[in-house]
């Protein structure tokens, strides 16, 4: 079966909210294993509503509506389905005593209006909505299964996963086992790793693959289907062997909603390490990230932003020799500042970070160039990198760089 969404409000259209809900239930439909091949977004006029549907039922077997179900006059969308479908309206009762209740409850006095967020089909499905008032609602006709949701995403999410999942779960019932496997990647760009893997991808039937570009990293879904989960497993281990093959050297670990943070994070705990992060460019960004994970205090000690030539110097310990050298954006300073701030706080690893983030030049050195270092008692070592983004895309992109680093010394 095929899903398409239509989002339903003249404000997504304008761009004052952000459409989030479509994401979701695209996210959440792919995890049912109901493609989405259409969404639809009609701001709150019926005709174009009416079009919409017209178009969304010629190619769709599920057609989601999200929005419009509240008491204003541009709440429509109940009402444009029901006119679509030639059905009737009723009002629910459970629905209607709620917001009753509600509106007592609060004080406040309730417009003749409300009780249009009590509205369902006669012949469909109820949804209840126990966050806010507007009842959801799911009717079919004609072999095509149409939702309708509210738009807060609260509301929405609760919905989807209370009464809409369980229904779709019905409706598309079959025999086979679909198994999803996330692979992260982290160092090369969607195309490349495309690119490396064109025959896989050419020739896909059984797992399937889809590459997704994230924030400075790549992810790739692969989907088996078979009689059983053994049967699944075995066929995305065979793929992922192949895939190794090829991108191992990238491949940084597993999971939808892992990150190169936790994974690297994780690594320093299991350890049993401590660090020490001396930063520059990145001005402290590298240690807040590392503060943002659970558990780090066990092995994060603290660190210094070193920003001006003076405070490398001066606070940190830096050479001036080196400085003068070198330049404090160079591999030397950087390997220094690494091994300055493991002294200082007596840990086992130290890092360090300097370069130019931009928008102009330092030391003749082009925006992008960033020295990423790390150094313990018996080594260092020192990426040396050329970003190519603006001020706020290098220190992002250096702090993964750096993360990334840490994994790779620990995983060694």
């Amino acid at each position: 079966m095929n899903a398409e969404i239509i989002s339903v409000g003249t404000e997504l259209l304008m761009g004052q909210i952000v459409n989030t809900n479509s994401a979701y239930l695209a996210n959440q439909l792919a995890e049912l294993h109901i493609s989405v091949y259409f969404q639809q977004t009609v701001g709150d006029n019926q005709k174009r509503l009416l079009e919409a549907l017209t178009l969304a039922r010629s190619r769709s077997d599920i057609i989601i509506l999200t929005g419009g179900l509240g008491p204003t006059t541009d709440d429509l969308t109940k009402q444009t389905v029901a006119l679509f479908l030639q059905e009737e309206l009723v009002e629910n009762q459970q629905a209607l005593d709620r917001i009753i209740h509600y509106h007592k409850q609060a004080h406040r006095h309730m417009a003749p209006n409300n009780r249009l967020q009590a509205l369902s089909f006669t012949k469909g499905e109820t949804l209840q909505n126990s966050v806010g008032l507007a009842t959801g609602a799911i009717i079919c006709q004609e072999d095509t299964h149409y939702v309708l949701l509210p738009g807060p995403p609260s509301e929405l999410m609760n919905m989807f996963q209370k009464g809409v999942v369980p229904y779709l779960k019905n409706v598309s019932q079959s025999n086979l086992v679909f198994s999803s496997r996330f692979l992260r990647f982290f160092g090369i760009g969607e195309s490349q790793l495309v690119t490396d893997l064109k025959e896989f991808i050419d020739t896909q039937e059984n797992p399937t693959i889809a590459p997704y570009a994230g924030s400075y990293e790549v992810v790739l879904r692969l989907t088996a289907n078979g009689e059983s989960e053994a049967e699944c497993i075995e066929r995305l281990d065979q793929l992922e062997d192949k895939i190794q093959a090829i991108s191992g050297s990238y491949f940084y670990g597993y999971g939808r909603d892992n990150s190169l943070a936790k994974v690297a994070t994780e690594s320093l705990l299991a350890s049993g390490q401590t660090i020490a992060v001396a930063e520059s460019l990145t001005a402290g960004l590298f240690q807040a990230t590392l503060g943002d994970q659970a558990g780090i205090s066990a092995s994060f000690l603290g660190g210094m932003v070193t920003y001006s030539t003076e405070s490398k110097v001066e606070q940190l310990g830096v050479s001036q020799e080196l400085v003068e050298e070198f330049g404090v954006v160079s591999q030397e300073v950087a390997l220094e500042m690494a091994e300055k701030v493991r002294q200082k706080f007596t840990s086992d690893i130290g890092m360090g970070f300097t370069g130019v983030a931009g928008p102009s030049m330092q030391e003749d050195k082009p925006v992008g160039t960033v020295f990423v270092a790390i150094a313990s008692a018996s080594e260092s070592h020192c990426l040396a990198l050329h970003l190519p983004h603006g001020r706020t895309g290098n220190r992002e992109l250096a702090v993964q760089y750096g993360l990334d680093l840490l994994r790779r010394t620990l995983e060694k």
